[in-house]
């Protein structure tokens, strides 16, 4: 797939900063006042603007006005300054719905609770509270706060309500996790004749989504609500569909996602990013690209924004795709988007995976002190399968001394890391730190990391008690990682127990089949592996077959591993069987253990033969220029054939060859591999 050549922008002229004209700070002098204020005037000096009040307006001159304070409480807090602000606030007599909007913008902004509790004590006070304006105001405050109890209050006291005060609180409910009682109250609007609009549908839709409960799963609510805004008429408003499009992506339901995208009538940016974005996080990244493209070319007038961008970046990650990667960052520059902090976030997770982890600590290094958590977590994640195990403790423990504290997600880049690397000990401590030193709870995920860090290097009998020693109950990830291991060490009886708990948490996954029936043929139990294989048939289930990408030229390519060629790959495998053929007379032995067929030898070959990162390893070999990385992405674990004939290429033919499988990157180079045959 050809990566459009995206439109040039002009730098957009930065707008002229705003200035206070000496004749604003005029306006609300109109009354004496304390001398201890006058220095609120002018937050940026130390001197009051003013001497004496008394030269400007005369004490009875100042008893007419009825907006003493007001504009100066407004002007303080849009310039941010809300402790000022509130010291004049209990001066002013008459405070007006405008200056109450601005104080609680401005608790918002400051992100400050206890002057929130403040501010409403005022409006309270002074008669505000049933001003059914000021009640979304304060609805919306107190769900920045997450505070709902208190956003519920407002709701109820206030009487006359609106349905922007309906609308407030029905997406105060859904985007703070309370799905259940979002739904019922929009139930509620339904029931009393609330005339509803477009925001009333996209909240409830939200709601969906954040369901806790599963009696009714999340998907026929959405499917119902659906079924009202057609009723209605609202599916031909671009925001309801834009938000229908990204509730069914967010479920997963791509192809529903898809079906009600095609039938729009418009689409905006947000449109577009909402089904692109579908695509990328579904593990789609070809159709999240093309669709791209159609964008640029069908929708001329359409400005791709930050979000955008970000699943973009996203789907060249999952590919690989370092050349459309970096058109992608060219463009990124020429919009001047590399201000928004998700965006470079999104440059240095694209960058790690495409295997430059040069371009990835430039983005990094550059972000002149604007790195979050997020920020440091890709990093660390990126040397960790990369195989630099010290680098990535070292940059974590650069982000403690930069003042960063630690999420669950950065103790997941880090323990995988020490994994890939076998830091047994230095994973070990880490993860007692998490408690003790950081005060978080470890997850399922976390106690998944340990036992494949102790599994891998052989410790099964810690695995195992880690296992057992856990406070939560083990998921499919902790069993799946303890099978993955007896995968690697050939351990029957715990693959075993570990799969009678897979089977009854997973039953509809073929992978965890796969493997069992893997360690079985390792272990010649062959009635044991096709008992298996018939379970897997009973069940209708089918292994994942083996794809791998290469990009060439800008171009996309894929393979999938096949068990016969056919005409589409008969250069590739005539070229494969000389190499085999050469390799053969320098001491390579075609593993064929993991052939998991009743076939003689040869046939066994011509099967491995077939594996999908052979078959990109060989188009790399004709088709990329010499001296250029050939840079292969595959959907599974790299098997231990394909490994070593990748490593006897990168050393007779002098290539360097870079494979991302599920787990980690192996860098091939003069017959060696960055992993050191750990993995």
């Amino acid at each position: 797939m050809l990566f459009y050549a995206f439109k040039t922008l002009s730098p957009a002229s930065s707008p002229k900063p705003s200035s206070l004209l000496f004749s604003d700070l005029m306006l609300p002098v109109l009354s004496p006042m304390p001398s201890s204020h006058l220095h609120l005037l002018s937050p940026s000096s130390p001197k009051p603007l003013f001497r004496s009040f008394s030269s400007l307006r005369t004490p009875s001159q100042a008893s007419t006005s009825v907006n003493n304070y007001n504009h100066l409480i407004q002007m303080l807090c849009k310039r941010g300054n809300l402790k000022q602000a509130l010291d004049l606030l209990p001066h002013e007599p008459s405070p007006t719905q405008r200056t109450y909007e601005a104080l609680i913008l401005a608790c918002v902004q400051r992100n400050s609770p206890g002057s929130a509790a403040v501010v409403h004590r005022h409006l309270s006070d002074d008669g505000f509270d049933q001003d059914p304006f000021i009640s979304t105001k304060l609805v919306g405050m107190y769900s920045h706060f997450n505070a709902l109890d208190d956003a519920r209050k407002v709701f109820d006291k206030t009487s006359q309500k609106t349905i922007f005060l309906w609308n407030a609180l029905l997406r105060a409910l859904a985007v703070g996790d309370e799905g259940e009682e979002a739904l019922l109250l929009f139930r509620d609007m339904v029931l009393v004749g609330i005339e509803l609009d477009s925001c009333s549908y996209s909240f409830a839709l939200k709601a969906c989504v954040a369901l806790r409960s599963c009696e009714v799963s999340a998907f026929e609510r959405v499917r119902e609500i659906h079924g009202h805004v057609l009723r209605h008429g609202f599916n031909s408003r671009v925001h309801v569909a834009t938000t229908l499009v990204d509730c069914y992506a967010k479920l997963g339901c791509v192809s529903y996602a898809r079906r009600l995208f095609d039938r729009m009538l418009a689409r905006n940016v947000v449109s577009w990013s909402a089904m692109i974005a579908c695509y990328a996080k579904s593990n789609n990244p070809f159709e999240a690209l093309k669709l791209f493209e159609e964008m640029m070319v069908l929708e001329p007038d359409i400005e791709p924004n930050s979000v955008t961008m970000v699943s973009v970046l996203q789907a060249c990650a999952g590919l690989a795709a370092l050349g459309q990667g970096k058109i992608v960052h060219a463009y990124v520059l020429r919009r001047r988007l590399d201000s928004i902090l998700s965006v470079v976030n999104a440059l240095i997770t694209m960058y790690v995976k495409c295997g430059t982890l040069v371009s990835a600590r430039r983005v990094f290094d550059g972000m002149n002190g604007r790195r979050d958590v997020v920020s440091w977590n890709s990093m660390i994640s990126g040397y960790g399968i990369h195989g630099f195990g010290t680098e990535a403790i070292q940059l974590y423990q650069e982000m403690l001394h930069d003042g960063i504290a630690p999420s669950t997600l950065t103790f997941l880049s880090i323990l995988g890391a020490c994994s890939h690397v076998k830091f047994v000990q230095q994973g070990k401590t880490l993860f007692e730190s998490m408690i003790k030193e950081h005060g978080i709870t470890p997850r399922a995920e976390h106690y998944a990391c340990m036992v494949d860090l102790l599994g891998r290097a052989g410790q099964l009998d810690e695995a195992i008690k880690i296992i057992e020693e856990m406070r939560i109950e083990p998921g499919p990830t902790v069993w799946g990682s303890l099978l993955g291991a007896c995968r690697i060490h050939g351990h029957v009886e715990l693959a075993e127990r570990a799969c009678s708990h897979l089977f009854e948490l997973e039953p509809m996954n073929a992978g965890n089949y796969v493997l069992l029936a893997d360690i079985y043929a390792g272990a010649k139990m062959w009635e044991q592996m096709i008992n298996v294989k018939k379970l897997l048939e009973t069940r209708g289930l089918q292994k994942v077959p083996g794809c791998s990408w290469i990009e060439v030229n800008r171009k996309m390519h894929s393979f999938a591993s096949v068990d016969f060629m056919d005409t589409h790959t008969e250069e590739l495998h005539a070229l494969l069987v000389q190499i085999v053929r050469e390799m053969k007379g320098k001491g390579y032995i075609p593993n064929t253990d993991v052939v998991l067929y009743d076939l003689d030898q040869d046939e066994k070959e011509q099967i491995l033969l077939g594996h999908s990162e052979k078959l990109a390893v060989a188009f790399g070999l004709i088709n990329c220029r010499r001296g250029e990385v050939i840079r292969i992405t595959k959907n599974l674990r790299l098997c231990e054939d394909c490994h070593s004939v990748t490593k006897f290429i990168s050393k007779f033919a002098r290539r360097e060859i870079l494979v991302r499988d599920v787990n980690r990157f192996h860098h091939f180079r003069d017959g060696v591999c960055s992993c050191s045959d750990y993995w």
